[in-house]
């Protein structure tokens, strides 16, 4: 086989890869960067270095609960869309078993009830793919704290909109340009504001609500608010 030049391949890019950097500079143009831009990424920063710092035993034990009680890795990474629609491997602990994606369709296939509550909400409240601790990992939203590598990486922020998947996109219509001006969020208004309780509609428009009214102090109330959920989570719609 001849190999390509260099040459040859820049000039035949894949028309989606095209597409996904002229929607990248067009939300850009469009949605530069705020006022506050730098201060955030710093308390980003500064967060997610201080709370890996001081919950690394915490991490470690979840990750030894995590290998001990199910087969499989202990971490899982699923692509998400990010800032200027650039994707990303969104980190967590495995909450399910690892044959959970193979196992989704035949599960909805199995009922219409499910294919329906799937299609609304893009999760299943009583999913039996979910492993023991996975369901306590999932309802104290103990699950997200790996992304926290992803605040590192500049992938995430601490409060932002919810990093969604591709599928997710189209649900967002018109408002998705904006929502994906910023970096997603570990947490934000969603999350504290009753998370898959709540109709997707209502969802999207936490996420619009935030890009458009974000300041700093609105940061610090979710991140208190986000502390007494994870805390005392009872019925917050986190599953």
């Amino acid at each position: 086989m001849l190999a390509r030049s260099p040459k040859s391949f820049s000039s035949h890019k894949p028309s989606n890869v095209l597409e996904l950097s002229n929607t990248s500079l067009a939300v850009l143009r469009r949605y530069p960067l705020r006022p506050g831009a730098g201060l955030k990424r710093t308390g980003d920063i500064l967060f997610a270095f201080t709370l890996l710092s001081i919950g690394l035993p915490l991490i470690l034990a979840i990750s030894l609960l995590v290998k001990l009680t199910s087969r499989g890795p202990v971490f899982y990474t699923q692509e998400r869309i990010g800032r200027r629609y650039h994707r990303f491997g969104c980190i967590k602990f495995r909450t399910m078993q690892v044959d959970a994606d193979k196992r989704l369709q035949a599960l909805l296939d199995s009922s219409e009830m499910l294919r329906q509550e799937f299609a609304r909400d893009h999760k299943l409240k009583n999913d039996p793919r979910i492993t023991p601790i996975g369901s306590f990992l999932r309802t104290t939203s103990l699950d997200e704290l790996p992304q926290l590598l992803n605040i590192l990486l500049g992938e995430m922020s601490v409060v932002g909109p919810r990093p969604i998947v591709q599928d997710e996109i189209r649900r967002y219509g018109s408002a998705m340009n904006e929502v994906l001006s910023v970096r997603p969020g570990l947490t934000g208004l969603w999350q504290v504001s009753g998370r898959n309780n709540l109709t997707y509609r209502r969802r999207v428009q936490l996420d619009l609500n935030y890009v458009r009214r974000h300041t700093l102090l609105l940061d610090f109330l979710i991140i208190l608010r986000t502390v007494g959920v994870v805390l005392f989570p009872s019925d917050k719609g986190a599953y």
